[in-house]
């Protein structure tokens, strides 16, 4: 009969604060059910929370370099397009040199012809390597240097790639039409030399090509590469901060039961003291 007392109600304290610890479970289980996360908040799980931003960060930014990497690939698609027709217009050129060359048959108006050809030639290279730009930066006239490219979710070296395009002129290819070693093919001798100098400009032409289209497959690799380091970055947060709906569902269901029936539990608790009165009749 020690609960037959009337100040000092312990069962149905003790009742409610069952009910009141399985109301908080039932608030935290429909937050979390309704969110679609277990960690909203640096309270829910402070620990958790650090790494999960730590992880939200590293994701984003590998997101981004992903970007990054990618419009790289396009600058040198760029690079790599306008050099190939500086390479088929210097094919051109050294037809026009060989024709030239040949004295046997050369005349006079054939070497004009070829000259006026020649020195077209010469101008469009300069037009295509003084206008070729990826948004308002220049690629081929010599000023594309040490340009760095972020490639990581952070600030080293290893993330970050520098890109250098040679220039792709005439004057750096040693075939201009004036200065010094001015190239034309209007005389038979001219031509001759400018076969040798036409013919050294496709092969560095071709070399700057093969060092462009290496860089491009490197970022292609890089871009592979991040795609998979994201993919499990968003992997790991998920499993931190994403809710267990199979589990939380079955807690939320239990908690639902606990509730009714503390509910009722401290209702009946409530009436306890109550029997007193029947003491005193």
């Amino acid at each position: 009969m020690s609960s037959l007392i009337v100040n000092n109600n312990l069962d149905a304290l003790g009742a409610y604060n069952n009910l009141n610890a399985t109301d908080n479970a039932m608030t935290k289980a429909i937050s979390e059910l309704s969110s679609g996360l277990q960690i909203q908040t640096a309270a829910d799980n402070p620990a958790g929370y650090v790494t999960a931003e730590a992880l939200q960060s590293q994701s984003n930014g590998y997101q981004t370099a992903i970007s990054n990497a990618q419009n790289g690939v396009s600058l040198i698609q760029t690079a790599s397009g306008a050099l190939n027709q500086i390479a088929s217009i210097l094919q051109t050129m050294d037809s026009l040199a060989l024709n030239s060359a040949n004295g046997a048959t050369a005349t006079t108006s054939s070497l004009n012809a070829n000259q006026q050809e020649f020195a077209a030639l010469q101008n469009q290279i300069d037009q295509i390597a003084n206008t070729t730009s990826y948004g308002t930066t220049n690629l081929l006239d010599g000023s594309f240097k040490n340009e760095a490219l972020q490639v990581g979710a952070f600030n080293n070296t290893n993330q970050q790639l520098s890109l250098t395009i040679s220039a792709a002129t005439t004057g750096a290819l040693a075939v201009a039409s004036t200065g010094g070693s001015a190239v034309s093919v209007g005389t038979v001798a001219s031509a001759q030399a400018a076969i040798t100098a036409v013919q050294n400009a496709i092969q560095t032409v071709a070399s700057q090509e093969a060092s462009v289209g290496a860089t491009q497959n490197q970022l292609q690799a890089i871009v592979a590469n991040l795609t998979v380091g994201q993919q499990n970055l968003q992997s790991a947060y998920a499993g931190l901060v994403d809710v267990n709906f199979a589990q939380m569902t079955t807690t939320f269901s239990t908690d639902q039961i606990l509730m009714q029936s503390g509910v009722s539990m401290l209702s009946q608790a409530q009436q306890v003291p109550s029997l007193v009165l029947k003491l005193l009749k």
